[in-house]
């Protein structure tokens, strides 16, 4: 009998977050918040497009993926491999040829012109599709990429970030209410973790991360930020 082994998800998880330390794609600034989309200030940020500049790390990581896919989802689950506009694009691509699957890429709006295609690339009706972003918070821009897939007849109840924030305790549920299950490698808690074990910030510093993962919009709002996400 074949046998697959699969690397444990807190190993995957450890490795992903040290790999992103490595290529310095993430920043601590506890005195000099970043400022969020959403309006949030926050001491961290990450910038996981950085990924695709390394093949060896790109690689591991996207070897970590197909092995998130396949232990938590399964094996045939899937018809497409899709990615949206734009970092989940090259992410879309390596996941595609690790699982043998085709893939499409999903635009942020119809394009205006030509076909006016939101979606590029082939997609049957009725195709069960995986979604890819490098990271999400609340999986609010995974979702704009979801709607237009249903709206043209794919089926989506999986989505995958290589990093996933984890610091809103109901946004996964919430997206299980809407007929996603949310998959992911690493959190800002592996991130978090492999800093203080290799003492890359002060204690201050670390603290300071902590107490915002712990209750992120009560600390932006000490710090600059919004209090309240828009839509709550």
């Amino acid at each position: 009998m074949i046998q697959v082994a699969f690397p444990e998800p807190a190993l995957m998880a450890e490795l992903t977050a040290k790999m992103l330390w490595e290529i310095k794609a993430v920043h601590f600034s506890a005195d000099k918040p970043y400022k969020l989309a959403s309006g949030m200030a926050s001491p961290v940020y990450i910038d996981c497009r950085k990924l695709i500049s390394y093949p060896r790390i790109r690689s591991t990581v996207m070897d970590f993926a197909a092995a998130t896919v396949l232990r938590q989802a399964g094996f045939e689950q899937f018809d497409v491999i899709a990615g949206g506009e734009t970092a989940g694009i090259p992410f879309a691509a390596m996941l595609a040829e690790r699982l043998a699957l085709p893939m499409i890429y999903v635009r942020k709006a119809p394009k205006g012109h030509g076909r006016n295609a939101q979606i590029e690339g082939h997609m049957a009706d009725g195709a069960r599709v995986l979604v890819i972003e490098d990271l999400t918070t609340a999986g609010g821009s995974m979702f704009k990429f979801i709607d237009a897939i249903r709206a043209a007849g794919g089926v989506v109840d999986h989505g995958i970030a290589l990093f996933y924030y984890d610091f809103f305790p109901e946004a996964r549920s919430e997206m299980k209410d809407k007929g996603v299950t949310l998959m992911n490698i690493a959190t800002w808690r592996d991130v978090l973790a492999v800093a203080r074990a290799q003492q890359l910030f002060d204690n201050n510093t670390l603290s300071e991360v902590e107490a915002f993962l712990n209750a992120p919009l009560e600390w932006s709002g000490r710090n600059g930020g919004v209090s309240v996400l828009a839509g709550s």
